[in-house]
């Protein structure tokens, strides 16, 4: 089982610099076709100051950023038991191309269904960019099977 004394525990935090190629790039990814997440000419004329960051991206540089392995390590659960339960956002403003974003974690909450079969673990992050203004919440829950025989 995983210790649930862990709740309220606050993971490393991390920065990263939002830029233009990774944009164009996680946009294509994910099938994004809107040039505003393609073409600084097109963000610019609708407004923007440059690329803005498509939804989810900061959920996807999140990770890139180590922090699942942290927590992964922290819990002591193999990644192969682990499923992604659900992931909610809200967005204060956008970030662009040239921000920076600092992300900080901590775990919320840790319980148990199926008589321990399946735990949940429910991080919460705060994104904020280099003015320390609020970019997005993010809400992440990680379902892990059992690795043991339940208690």
């Amino acid at each position: 089982m995983i210790d649930r004394n862990l709740i309220g525990h606050e993971l490393s935090a991390s920065s990263m610099d939002i830029e233009r190629g990774r944009l164009k790039f996680f946009a294509k990814a994910t099938g994004e076709t809107s040039p505003l997440y393609l073409d600084e000419a097109a963000a610019r004329a609708a407004g923007h100051p440059d690329l803005p960051a498509p939804p989810s991206f900061l959920f996807g540089a999140e990770l890139d950023s180590g922090g699942l392995e942290e927590l992964l390590a922290l819990l002591k659960v193999d990644l192969g038991t682990v499923l992604h339960g659900e992931q909610e956002f809200s967005y204060h403003r956008m970030a662009y191309a040239g921000d920076r974003i600092s992300v900080s974690s901590k775990i919320t909450d840790i319980y148990d269904k199926k008589n321990g079969a399946l735990q949940f673990v429910v991080k919460q992050s705060q994104a904020s960019n280099q003015n320390g203004e609020p970019v997005a919440e993010m809400r992440c829950t990680l379902v892990v099977r059992s690795q043991g025989k339940p208690s």
